[in-house]
């Protein structure tokens, strides 16, 4: 089982948006060198708690800054771009860094409605224009725009031989089913909703249609995962991912809480039902707790990789969690 990071690039309470992109350049030079897969990077926009807007800019420097791990966004938002230029980043990105780029591609916002007018008004009027982008993006990458296309003479830049991987991802069952209708590989967060799920990934595996990329459906789940030595240091550690979904759960925006401040804060018993709701959506625990879960949510998802995302109220712990996870799964490393 190919073990991945998802970074959404979070800010902790009183580190600035600059140390928290620097963690996530170190983070990834750490996953590196332990065996992660891919390191994946996030796009959110007006959001206090995470400092990645750009992951088409951070995929470039984390690529620059490892040597052997995969490094793609997880995802860019496709309806606010160009589906051109979209493919020119990434053929640029694959030139520079062969064989080493993801991309991973959504139709979220990645923040609130305000401000995805303010990127782009027209973006998410004609929601069924985003399997047109998809096609249109793979297209360019793969010089394969049929010849009726009114920019079929259009080439995406530069040229070279080997395209990035693409991924479609979702947290419904939209783009499952796209995914399989064009044949791509398809990715479920199952960190943002971890209901309903494992039809949705059956479903793709079930109807996929092989492709020009994608002979067989390729799949991945990415799941929300905190571990520490003990369960107890793990469910104290929970305490500021449990304080930043309560805030997003009730509209509030902020940095990531460290586990004192977390802890300092007064819960309601509406703020602790909202807690335990939102806790559906992550595993905290012991190393063999963790995998244990992991491996029966793969399992259930069908699913051909993991990709795990971890905040912490501290960064040093974030990376331990990581450590431990990879030691449990028994990754080899990379040391040259």
């Amino acid at each position: 089982m190919r073990l991945s990071i998802l970074d959404q690039s979070p800010i902790v309470s009183g580190y600035s948006s600059a140390e928290a992109l620097r963690a996530t350049v170190a983070l990834a030079q750490r996953a590196d060198e332990l065996g992660f897969h891919r390191y994946w990077l996030a796009e959110h926009h007006n959001m206090r708690g995470l400092a990645d807007p750009c992951p088409e800019i951070l995929v470039g420097h984390v690529a620059s800054a490892t040597k052997h791990i995969r490094v793609g966004t997880g995802g860019v938002m496709l309806p606010y771009y160009s589906p051109l230029k979209v493919a020119e980043v990434f053929r640029m990105h694959e030139a520079l860094h062969p064989n080493r780029i993801d991309l991973g591609m959504g139709r979220a916002p990645g923040g609130d409605r305000l401000t995805a007018n303010a990127m782009n008004a027209t973006a998410f009027d004609d929601m069924e224009g985003f399997p047109r982008q998809v096609v249109e993006v793979v297209g360019w990458l793969d010089r394969t725009l049929p010849e009726e296309h009114p920019y079929a003479t259009v080439q995406a830049m530069p040229s070279g031989v080997s395209s990035p991987e693409v991924w479609l991802l979702g947290s419904s069952d939209y783009s499952g089913a796209l995914a399989a209708y064009v044949g791509l590989r398809f990715a479920f967060a199952h960190f943002i909703n971890a209901h309903g799920g494992e039809d949705v990934a059956r479903a793709y595996r079930r109807d996929f249609r092989p492709s020009a990329r994608e002979v067989t459906p390729w799949s991945m789940v990415c799941v929300f995962a905190l571990c520490a030595e003990t369960e107890a240091q793990a469910q104290r550690l929970a305490a500021s991912i449990d304080h930043r979904r309560l805030l997003m759960a009730t509209g509030r925006e902020a940095p990531v809480a460290t586990v004192a401040e977390a802890e300092a804060y007064v819960y309601t018993e509406r703020d602790r039902l909202i807690i335990e709701r939102e806790r559906a959506r992550a595993i905290i625990g012991t190393p063999q707790q963790v995998k244990s879960r992991l491996t029966e949510i793969a399992e259930a998802y069908e699913a051909d990789e993991l990709m795990i995302v971890t905040i912490t109220g501290d960064y040093a712990s974030r990376q331990r969690s990581y450590e431990l996870l990879a030691a449990e799964f028994g990754l080899t490393g990379n040391k040259a």
